[in-house]
């Protein structure tokens, strides 16, 4: 890998950057990124797992208030668990994967104070996130008004109506990859703003299209294994892929321009 070249361009008042420089990937970067991920959660099983747990049991509590209450649930259940919950249990495994890096035995209290300690930021980039998200289910919403189904609609029917709804799916599912890819495990490594984060992230992703479309299917590929178990593989499958995020953020992004946050 070789670091791109980066123009100083503009800097913050502080005399920062607004974008960390990345690096040039290779195609089967991705893969590597799951092998050390995987090499994490051996190294820290117990602690991965509950993490894991936790989050397959907010993904449970969320499909069935969905499954029982409607669309309105599924707002309330993002909002408490996307924004709040959720942020906070990724940078928890990031910090595994940082602890075992520097050769410590990870605990379970310096995961929640670094989940704390960046809970500022995190909130920020989440309900950004969550803005994006419902206005993504708005448009899924209308896209249904546009084209009506009758009770048992043919092919005819079903054709545009999965065409166009993927194709709004998908950009709304590249602006939330592109955004989070790299941001999350940079606020919780260095002192970065949230806007900063997120510039970086998608200017690495747009500069590795192809790794990162891999790198985006093997996720895809795990949420849909986690469904196809009942949620069940997610235990397993989102500790995997938050450890190999970690990884990802750190081969791709250079932020040696940002002081380090402090050890817990």
């Amino acid at each position: 890998m070789s670091t791109l070249p980066v123009s100083e361009g503009p800097r913050s008042p502080e005399g920062m950057p607004f974008v960390a420089p990345c690096r040039t990937l290779e195609m089967t970067a991705p893969l590597r990124w799951l092998r050390l991920g995987w090499t994490d959660l051996i190294g820290a099983p117990r602690l991965s797992l509950t993490y894991g747990a936790v989050l397959m049991t907010l993904s449970m509590v969320i499909a069935a208030l969905t499954w029982r209450f409607g669309t309105i649930a599924l707002y309330i259940g993002l909002a408490t668990g996307f924004v709040f919950v959720g942020p906070v249990l990724a940078v928890g495994l990031y910090s595994i994967s940082r602890q075992l890096g520097k050769g410590k035995q990870p605990v379970m209290g310096y995961c929640l104070r670094e989940g704390w300690h960046h809970i500022r930021e995190l909130l920020v980039l989440g309900v950004v996130l969550l803005v994006v998200m419902l206005v993504w289910a708005r448009a899924a919403a209308t896209v249904h008004v546009f084209f009506p189904m009758e009770s048992a609609p043919g092919l005819e029917q079903w054709l545009p109506f999965l065409g166009i709804g993927s194709a709004v799916g998908a950009v709304f599912a590249v602006i939330v990859f592109s955004a989070t890819a790299f941001s999350l495990p940079m606020i919780m490594d260095r002192r970065v703003d949230s806007v900063t984060a997120v510039v970086t992230s998608v200017n690495a992703v747009l500069h590795n299209k192809k790794p990162m479309i891999l790198w985006a299917g093997l996720i895809g590929l795990s949420v849909a294994l986690g469904f196809a178990t009942a949620l069940l593989g997610f235990a397993l499958l989102l500790p995997l892929i938050g450890h190999a995020t970690w990884h990802a953020y750190r081969e791709t992004i250079d932020a040696s321009d940002w002081p380090q946050n402090e050890e817990g």
